[in-house]
């Protein structure tokens, strides 16, 4: 194994998953909170399951994301 090569292939997959996943949730909470559905919240819950089939591995990220 290559593990270089490895941690480069890693880094660049979370970096996608990170630019990808932020500006998707930037875009629905702009979404909620203009249409009012998100007018007093302060917090929100959020969570990520990461699959890696290949390695059986599973785990999830949970967290709040704060508004306010």
């Amino acid at each position: 194994m290559d593990e270089e090569k490895l941690n480069k292939s890693v880094r660049a997959f979370l970096k996608k998953v990170g630019v990808t996943s932020q500006r998707e949730i930037e875009k629905a909470v702009r979404e909620r909170v203009e249409s009012g559905q998100l007018a007093d919240a302060e917090r929100i819950d959020a969570s990520v399951v990461l699959r890696v089939p290949d390695l059986d591995l599973e785990l999830e990220i949970r967290d709040e994301l704060e508004l306010k």
